[in-house]
């Protein structure tokens, strides 16, 4: 029979262990190793059932065993520190209260994103995207950073993957019980639970409780559509992460960005909590925040251009894709039907909000409303993830800025980071911990190299034997813990246990161990390794260096093609020739990435460079000593050493033709397999060590461990983003703002009658000629302002550089140019200055006029720039010599 209700009975924990109530339901436990320590104390068999989890753990665990701790003095001496160190932790002074001068940094930062990875015990991510977000809020924490995180709670989450008996991936959408995860409601003063609403087309509405997890310091905000006062259609709003159709999605981003500002206004005023003065949108989906703080100070009387200028300065947007068909684009009609005064945000004009977000630019579509579009003209300070996807979201963005170069798109980059904390294997910890001390391992692995970088660099103390002593551990759990999982997921396929003595015999804790595990989308390849398999198969088998390969991922649900990827790489790994050298695990998840990452001695990863944002876990890997093998791509391109890893060359040449460029790209993975990485790993020394691979997994953790944590991450975050966001968002008063908006109008009406009219070279020598190196080019250039600007609305640059043979300019710099003198007869003004020839080579210059304004944030800000033409002057190119 079925239940008709469920809900959850909850065991009183006796007086002396109510601290295991406080432990359990702040999420720090998810990477402080004592914590997790003292909840398996408790009971060891239960802490293994509930996979982890103390929640579940404390729901379970018989009465009468609560009852023998609750008098086990040991016991209670050590929940008491432990409890005891969380307070400490939740109520120091960390990096964040330590810095001097403080009063430009933001008293609160909300974080906005469709999904956190904090831990398996809340299901709430589906790859890169939400591991990211939970390490930053980890990092923040950490860091004393007064962040505020903001996002959905699904009750199926994403789905659960499992093989069908022919390899096919199969989904499975578990049911969420709130009441049986690490969150609680946040209730009104009289107990009832805090709701947030929106109004939909037809008169219905969209009302969803906040749940709220604490992880560590901050506090997780996550909005539940699951509400008896919503309508079916309506409760399904929060139902799985990246599911539905177009409406199913808009309304999932609507109730995350209207609806997770809202909740945050009544967080601040349930709890205190300051009010965020920094909004950061992790990707296009919470884009809509923007609009609701608009339409906020639209109620306070600030018409929408000054609204929207305020708002823009107090927000940073982080783009983390480098395709097009990665961001989510709606059509505008379906837009336009939920806003306006029959839907939301009434008051604030529709076609205004569509202006925000349509492809209205060269290359655009300009039906379709762009979230990553509307993310970018919300916010003033935006990023990628990346250096190389800095450049790559210049480029893709660059129709929003016309006449400027890719390389002027005010698109920054900060380098995604990871939590070592939760990603660092126990036993790695361990053996730094006794190497340089145990709270100083856990400073270098929470904030990076704050205090010096001797922390890192006493690994290289650490004996040969101790490395390689640890990589064989940890190579032997994976073993054990790949056979385990294969065993379950052959029964999940029909197999029966006669069918399955096999498996004790898969990998081999002696064998090079290659990881790959990763979403499915086509770009970033799991198939490449199958190219040639027979050489594939060759490797594997190898009589003397032979390679064992261990691959997990998802596939999106609707991406048939991606599931044809999995059942190719499965049907090869079932081949009974070559099952004990490489196997595909199914479900991968957290629980399944802690033991794969140190498990590894080499990690993989083979995508089409450049469409890998970042790739953060190469990262993890690489922090518990595992090298990384891969394109040069993300992160990797960014880093890379030979010194402790290898770069699998790119066919660029071959871009246009898919399956030559695979094939070179793959024969090219394959020689750097059996020649240079095989090799080193079964190459012994004098000790019968492999001291060379030893020495790349020293420099691994030496010089790339400070680069990849997400410590050093947010602190790039805080220092070149968070406080400027705030130093502009102060200054942007409503009185400002409206100067400011007002600016802006006259500039875009008056821009059409601004132009470059006459520009000549004063030097000894022919513009066209040779000039020698250090010499000064005297340069004067007339221009048109129009009736309505003067020379304090604009900035007049000459930009210099070397030339290609298209006369592009390259590595150009900027020089100002001054006026001289009023305007002429016909408002004519003529500007001044030098332009110093510090270059050899082919080099030429160029003018331009930009609107300058104080409270602009950089100069290409409105996206208006006025270049000479042909017929404006003498020429632009100087030949040095």
């Amino acid at each position: 029979m079925k239940a008709i209700r469920r809900f959850t009975v909850r065991p009183v924990l006796p007086e002396p262990l109510r601290p295991l109530s406080d432990l359990a339901r702040n999420l720090r436990w998810s990477w402080h190793t004592e914590t997790r320590e003292l909840f398996q104390a408790v009971d060891p068999e239960g802490w293994a059932a509930a996979g982890g989890d103390p929640v579940r753990l404390l729901g379970a665990v018989p009465a009468g065993r609560l009852a023998e701790l609750a008098q086990d003095r040991r016991f209670l001496r050590r929940l008491n520190a432990t409890a005891d160190d969380l307070d400490d932790y939740l109520r120091g002074r960390r990096w964040y209260q330590s810095q001097s001068p403080t009063p430009e940094l933001p008293a609160a930062v909300a974080y906005f994103s469709p999904e956190f990875g904090v831990t398996a015990a809340l299901p709430q991510y589906s790859g890169g995207l939400g591991i990211l977000a939970g390490d930053h809020l980890k990092a923040a924490s950490d860091l004393g950073v007064p962040l505020i995180g903001v996002g959905l709670l699904y009750r199926h989450g994403y789905f659960r993957q499992s093989l069908s008996r022919e390899g096919w991936q199969q989904e499975h959408y578990p049911l969420l019980d709130p009441n049986e995860l690490p969150v609680s409601l946040l209730r009104e003063p009289d107990g009832t639970p805090s709701q947030v609403s929106l109004t939909l087309p037809g008169g219905r509405s969209l009302r969803a409780h906040i749940w709220q997890a604490q992880v560590g310091r901050v506090p997780l905000l996550m909005l539940d559509s699951d509400v008896e006062e919503n309508a079916a259609g309506e409760r399904d709003v929060t139902d799985r992460l990246y599911g539905g159709g177009s409406e199913h999605r808009l309304l999932q981003e609507m109730l995350l960005g209207i609806g997770g500002v809202r909740a945050v206004r009544s967080y601040c005023r349930l709890t205190g909590h300051p009010a965020p003065e920094v909004f950061h949108t992790n990707e296009g989906h919470a884009g809509f925040l923007g609009l609701e703080r608009i339409r906020e100070l639209a109620g306070e009387g600030v018409e929408f251009d000054p609204a929207l200028e305020s708002v823009r300065a107090g927000t940073v947007f982080t783009t983390h894709t480098p395709v097009p068909a990665g961001i989510d684009r709606f059509d505008r009609e379906l837009v336009a039907r939920h806003f306006g005064d029959s839907g939301e945000l009434p008051g604030v004009d529709v076609g205004r909000i569509l202006q925000l977000g349509m492809e209205t630019y060269p290359g655009g579509e300009p039906n379709l409303f762009n979230m990553a579009v509307m993310g970018l003209r919300l916010a003033q300070r935006a990023n990628g993830v990346s250096t190389l996807h800095g450049a790559v979201s210049r480029q893709m963005f660059s129709g929003l800025w016309p006449g400027f170069d890719p390389e002027e798109v005010p698109i920054t980059s900060v380098t995604n980071g990871v939590h070592a904390p939760t990603w660092v294997a126990p036993e790695v910890m361990r053996l730094g911990a006794r190497q340089i001390g145990a709270g100083r391992a856990e400073d270098a692995l929470s904030v990076g190299s704050l205090g010096g970088s001797d922390r890192w660099e006493s690994v290289a103390d650490i004996a040969d034997a101790d490395i390689w002593d640890l990589r064989r551990t940890l190579r032997e759990q994976l073993v054990q813990e790949v056979r385990e999982r294969l065993r379950a997921s052959w029964h999940q396929r029909g197999a029966g246990d006669a069918e399955l003595g096999w498996i004790e015999e898969v990998l081999d804790p002696d064998v090079l161990t290659i990881g790959f595990a990763r979403r499915v989308p086509s770009y970033k390849r799991l198939t490449l390794m199958l190219r040639d398999r027979d050489r594939l198969m060759e490797m594997l088998l190898h009589p003397t260096r032979p390679v064992q390969i261990v691959v997990a991922g998802k596939a999106h649900p609707a991406d048939d093609g991606g599931k044809r990827l999995v059942q190719e790489l499965v049907r090869f790994a079932d081949d009974p020739r070559v099952r004990h050298r490489i196997v595909f695990l199914p479900d991968y998840g957290m629980g399944m990435a802690k033991k794969l990452y140190p498990g590894c001695d080499v990690w993989l990863n083979n995508p089409l460079r450049p469409l890998e944002a970042c790739g953060t876990s190469g990262m993890k890997a690489a922090l518990n000593g595992c090298l990384n093998l891969s394109v040069l791509d993300g992160w990797w391109d960014e880093w890379f050493e030979p010194d402790f890893g290898w770069a699998i060359p790119t066919a660029d040449g071959a871009a246009t033709d898919e399956d030559r460029r695979d094939e070179l790209e793959a024969s090219a993975l394959y020689e750097l397999i059996e020649q240079r990485v095989a090799p080193r790993f079964y190459d012994r020394g004098r000790g019968g060590l492999p001291d060379r691979w030893i020495e790349m997994v020293r420099q691994t953790l030496v010089r790339l461990g400070p680069k990849v944590l997400a410590g050093r991450m947010v602190r790039e975050y805080v220092e070149r983003l968070y406080a400027p966001a705030a130093e502009a968002h102060r200054a942007l008063v409503p009185e400002a703002a409206r100067e400011l908006s007002d600016w802006k109008a006259k500039v875009r009406a008056a821009w059409p009658h601004v132009r470059v009219d006459h520009v000549e070279a004063m030097a000894a020598t022919p513009v066209n000629g040779t000039a020698e190196l250090g010499s000064t080019l005297g340069l004067r250039v007339r221009v048109a302002l129009g009736s309505r600007l003067t020379p304090d609305d604009v900035e007049v640059q000459a930009v210099a550089g070397r030339v290609d043979p298209d006369d592009a300019i390259g590595e150009a710099q900027t020089f100002p140019l001054k006026p001289a003198g009023g305007p002429d007869l016909e408002g004519r003004w003529m500007y001044e200055g030098p332009l110093a020839l510090d270059r050899t080579g082919p080099f030429g210059y160029t003018v331009r006029i930009l609107p300058s304004h104080r409270l602009l944030p950089h100069s290409a800000d409105l996206g208006l720039v006025a270049l000479p033409t042909e017929a404006t002057g003498e020429g632009a190119g100087v030949l040095m010599r």
